[in-house]
């Protein structure tokens, strides 16, 4: 199935993003979704959009919120849940959702802001405490036990503290050499040519300007199905920190039984609009929310 057609300016102004709207992206980013190829979804499909920062927080974020909102309507894969409600990820409530996408998230999001855990007495310390980890706990078994976890940009830079977050994501953010007004070239792995995340690219490279990450353990290519990384052939990578000289930039990987999509691109707002990119996301997000196959090899 493909996506046609504009959005109205009334369903836009049902999604609540005509009034206000910094960058005014919204027709961008509906004419880069027309034409996406979209796979029938097998049953309703309810993914959650989190998008709550601890740290850096990105100008882009509501460029990816909108994106989303804009995708789940034109497509008809899923239906979006935009919210930065720690509620959601209590058992009770996350079991309705067949997948979560941390989209630029920061740091620790399960526990309460700096400032707010200065002013906090000891006993409410403790109670926040027991709701991180029970939350915590919560999204790890949503996970393993098949359902879907999406990761946009930053999700690498989220939950230091916690190691079974970075084994699951499959690395951690460490710098990013290639800065958001870097041209780069981001090939298509050697082999993954007819991926279903990477068929849509004719084996081209996307070529435009965006932030770059390098990653740190427990980063490892040989465990993780790479889709995307920095052309070798055409970028500098000695700029980078890595002595393997090894920049993916997108990746499919399972953690326990769940479905991980993984991809880095997602700092400049011109990202969200990008046909291409959003085709890539697109069906990683299918891949993970469990209607799109997709072959998923580790240690090739």
């Amino acid at each position: 199935m493909t996506i046609s057609g504009l959005l109205t300016a009334a369903v836009l102004t049902t999604l609540g993003v005509n009034e206000g709207y910094a960058g005014d992206r919204k027709v961008e980013i509906a004419k880069a979704l027309e034409g996406l190829e979209v796979e029938k979804a097998k049953a309703p499909r309810k993914m959650l959009v989190f998008t709550l920062t601890r740290g850096f927080k990105h100008a882009s974020i509501k460029t990816g919120e909108l994106m989303m909102q804009l995708m789940a309507e034109k497509s008809g894969a899923f239906d979006v849940v935009v919210s930065n409600d720690l509620a959601n990820f209590e058992p009770e409530n996350l079991k309705h959702f067949d997948a979560v996408c941390f989209l630029n998230t920061t740091l620790e999001v399960f526990s309460p802001a700096k400032g707010a855990w200065a002013k906090m007495s000891e006993d409410d310390r403790k109670v926040s405490k027991e709701n991180e980890l029970r939350l915590k706990k919560s999204l790890m078994d949503f996970i393993k036990s098949g359902k879907g976890f999406v990761g946009i940009h930053a999700a690498t830079d989220t939950f230091y503290e916690w190691p079974e977050y970075g084994e699951m994501i499959g690395g951690y953010f460490n710098g990013h050499p290639w800065n958001a007004k870097t041209q780069v070239s981001v090939k298509v792995e050697d082999g993954q040519e007819k991926h279903t995340c990477c068929a849509h690219l004719d084996g081209k490279n996307l070529e435009f300007k965006e932030e770059i990450y390098q990653f740190k353990a427990p980063y490892d290519p040989k465990k993780l199905h790479i889709l995307l990384r920095l052309d070798p052939e055409k970028m500098d990578l000695s700029i980078g920190k890595r002595a393997d000289k090894d920049y993916a930039v997108s990746w499919v990987k399972h953690h326990g039984k769940g479905r991980v999509f993984y991809c880095s691109l997602g700092h400049n707002h011109h990202i969200y609009e990008n046909p291409k990119v959003l085709q890539h996301y697109l069906r990683g997000m299918q891949w993970a929310i469990g209607d799109v196959e997709a072959e998923v090899k580790v240690g090739q």
